[in-house]
């Protein structure tokens, strides 16, 4: 492990909501992570979707394929998702599993899998009640990203940009084994997530690095430790093209350390049919947007066909 990064801290409860988006606009130009408190979601329920991840995961393998991932929802197995960088690598050490909303036209479309009630009958209604949780927690944060964007606070909201039914929770299970080889094996491969922002909650095992320069070379790697009961927030390519890079998304990977991690990954979306284009605070004559509008869907489906895995994104 290298050196620990000292991100900084975001209360969510606070009632300084302009010195709040402040230190968020803060936070997104130095680091594209920060954790964020005080969020409202009860450590009890933070526990208890641990807890419910890891009955599921050591459900038999016959019984996890089950619920195999039709589309972009359900279990995806240990070196499912491969690194992009490489057709030859075996691939991401770690199981997921993806769930969304129960409800609108996506949940139609990519309806979810759900475990067995008799194998685990508190699996469901957890879950649906973290996920509802954490959409207001997301609401919430992004009304404080429009103020630090010197937007209205409810714009992403009107436009589509927040949507509670487009985003998707992720449950992660990294084994942790070591490579004898001495070489880094890699839980999740380095990469940045495609979307707007994403909140990650841990079971406090080390193993998450983060590159805050993605062009550097050699990549200089930091560790980030677990806050407990805390969100670790990270910015994706959506709003990074949103704000014409001014919000960089962060490359992070997950390496292993020789001992079994959990966590837990909300992707905070915008709805299949927002326009994502240059913000108007964020442009200039002299800074012109860098990319042209795009509307969601047709991005989300140009960049998971462009890899080898069907959705890329994990803490």
């Amino acid at each position: 492990m290298g050196t620990i990064l000292k991100l900084p801290i975001i209360d969510l409860s606070s009632p300084e909501k302009l010195s709040t988006s402040s230190l968020i606009r803060q936070a997104c130009l130095d680091h594209g992570f920060f954790y964020l408190t005080n969020h409202g979601v009860s450590e009890e329920l933070m526990e208890g979707v641990l807890m419910e991840s890891k009955k599921l995961f050591s459900l038999p393998l016959d019984e996890k394929m089950v619920m195999a991932r039709r589309g972009f929802r359900g279990y995806s197995p240990l070196y499912e998702e491969k690194p992009h960088s490489s057709t030859l690598a075996k691939g991401d050490s770690k199981e997921m599993f993806t769930f969304g909303s129960s409800e609108g036209v996506l949940a139609q479309i990519y309806p979810n899998e759900w475990p067995r009630e008799e194998l685990l009958p508190l699996w469901r209604p957890t879950m649906e009640c973290y996920y509802k949780t954490v959409m207001d927690v997301g609401k919430k944060l992004l009304g404080l990203v429009a103020l630090a964007l010197n937007l209205e606070e409810n714009f992403f909201e009107q436009v589509g940009g927040f949507n509670a039914q487009a985003a998707v929770v992720r449950l992660l299970r990294y084994p942790g084994e070591l490579n004898s080889s001495g070489e880094v094996t890699c839980g999740a491969s380095a990469h940045s997530d495609y979307g707007m922002i994403t909140l990650l909650a841990t079971d406090g095992v080390p193993g998450l690095q983060v590159c805050r320069d993605k062009d550097k070379e050699p990549k200089v790697w930091e560790d980030v430790a677990g806050v407990k009961g805390a969100f670790v927030v990270n910015i994706g390519d959506l709003m990074e093209r949103w704000t014409n890079g001014l919000f960089r998304s962060t490359m992070h990977r997950v390496v292993s350390v020789g001992k079994e991690r959990y966590s837990v990954a909300v992707f905070v979306d915008p709805d299949p049919n927002c326009v994502v284009e240059c913000l108007e605070s964020c442009c200039s004559e002299t800074s012109p947007p860098r990319f042209p509008p795009v509307r969601t869907k047709d991005y989300f489906h140009e960049r998971f066909s462009q890899t080898l895995a069907s959705y890329s994104g994990s803490g």
